[in-house]
């Protein structure tokens, strides 16, 4: 007999008790009737008990069920398993990427804020070297008119302490006459006549000019001599006053200079600083960014996998369920139609309905058909009881 018929699931889902009964006693039917349709040796070598065959295969059928019932349960353990640790650890999977999301997407905010932030002190540190470059142009500037004010200034005072120290020179030797003469008298009275001479006394600077244009009696020499050397001292302080002035003033603008040119230096750090930030700041909001859509993506994913899960393992579950009750009933139904057979009724029963020893091989072939239909009135009187 084939093999076939071990592998054929006896009962379909949902099957009722009294439709289980029917498709096993279909099957039965179609076993007994393969047998009696065999060749006349088959048969002859079984005559003396027909039905041992059908519990035979019966008890195989009832084995295979058994055993491929281990088989699935094994899976389905597997399978519910993977449902209950698969699916915690996918979500705290998830649980972990939405936490990862949120602090990344905190993340990308502070990113945000802080490139916002260094823009505005890179700007701020751009105009503050420029002023710093505009200061020390002006500073130069001013210094260069100051350095020619100076210069002209002690040029003017150099001159005419050279003429007052002349004029005194020649008055203390006695030579007034001649000095008057002299190109130093008229530098002098150039002086008292500019406004180079508006510090001294007018009474003074208008003797000066009397003696100068020669109107003065020459006692008044002596006079003349203190006046020019009040005058010469006066004038020497002036050039002291605005050298000390020219002085300070060269160092005030040295000080400020060097300042400025640190200050420079240390902005054009900055700013090179704060420009590697912004670029830095910048691919990193598009790498996080880029991070935040995969992670989303790939959750989204896993969220939809996990619902699918869910509902799977609950189809499965359910699914199962009638599975174990169907092969349940088919066990019990094999169990039932086994001890049935092995009746010796059943036997007795069987071997009246068959023909004599002495037909035949052609008539037992001919009459095949005959044989099944007995079979078939044998096996519904045994349900029956």
């Amino acid at each position: 007999m084939s093999m076939w018929l071990f592998s054929i699931r006896l009962f379909p889902l949902g099957s009722t008790e009294s439709t289980l009964k029917l498709s096993m006693t279909i099957r039965i039917l179609c076993v007994i009737a393969f047998l009696l349709g065999g060749e006349s040796r088959e048969f002859e070598s079984n005559a003396a008990n027909p039905i041992r065959k059908v519990v035979t295969m019966l008890q195989a059928m009832q084995a295979k069920v058994q055993e491929e019932g281990k088989k699935e349960t094994v899976l389905y353990h597997k399978f519910m398993c993977y449902c209950k640790t698969g699916g915690a650890d996918l979500r705290k999977s998830i649980e972990a990427a939405q936490m990862g999301n949120a602090d990344l997407g905190n993340k990308i905010k502070a990113a945000k804020e802080q490139l916002v932030q260094t823009k505005q002190d890179l700007k701020q540190a751009q105009t503050d070297r420029l002023a710093a470059k505009e200061a020390i142009a002006e500073a130069a500037a001013v210094r260069e008119k100051e350095a020619a004010a100076f210069a002209k200034e002690k040029d003017e005072l150099d001159t005419n302490i050279a003429a007052m120290e002349k004029a005194i020179t020649a008055l203390q030797k006695g030579s007034a006459g001649g000095f008057l003469q002299t190109a130093s008298a008229q530098l002098l009275k150039h002086v008292l006549l500019s406004g180079a001479s508006d510090s001294f006394a007018e009474g003074d600077r208008q003797e000066l000019l009397s003696f100068l244009s020669n109107k003065e009696a020459s006692e008044s020499v002596g006079e003349i001599i203190g006046i020019l050397k009040q005058m010469l001292i006066e004038m020497k302080q002036r050039l002291k006053e605005g050298t000390d002035a020219e002085n300070a003033a060269i160092k005030s603008n040295d000080e400020l200079l060097a300042a400025k040119k640190k200050e420079i230096v240390v902005l054009t750090k900055m700013i090179e600083a704060k420009l590697e930030r912004v670029g830095n700041l910048g691919v990193s909001i598009a790498q996080m960014s880029g991070d935040l859509s995969d992670t989303d993506e790939a959750l989204m994913a896993d969220q939809g996998f996990l619902a699918n899960l869910d509902k799977n393992c609950k189809t499965k579950k359910e699914e199962w369920e009638r599975v174990v009750k169907t092969r349940a009933d088919e066990l019990v139904a094999l169990a039932d139609t086994i001890k049935m057979l092995n009746d010796d009724d059943a036997l007795d029963l069987f071997k009246k309905t068959l023909p004599s020893a002495a037909a035949s091989l052609m008539q037992l072939q001919s009459n095949g058909m005959g044989l099944r239909q007995h079979a078939l009135v044998v096996l519904q009187k045994l349900s029956s009881r």
